[in-house]
């Protein structure tokens, strides 16, 4: 092996070691972005739900009242 063969060899090896650290810096990035995600995601899930859950009570004590009244 010659002193320019090594040379980048060693050169190469510089590069995939930055490219491995800026690749891990920007999982992390994106790890964090995924679970910020994530919480917003569940926040908004427990508001729907409560807005259905309103719905669905709303269609069922309407449909009870004005079957009561058909029967009187």
């Amino acid at each position: 092996m010659t002193d320019d063969e090594r040379n980048l060899a060693l050169e190469a090896l510089q590069q995939i070691a930055r490219h491995e650290a800026e690749c891990g810096e920007r999982w992390g990035q994106a790890l964090n972005e995924l679970k910020n995600l994530r919480s917003v995601a569940d926040a908004h899930a427990v508001r729907w739900e409560k807005l259905a859950w309103l719905v669905v009570g709303t269609v069922v004590t309407t449909g009870a009242g004005l079957s009561a009244a058909m029967l009187v």
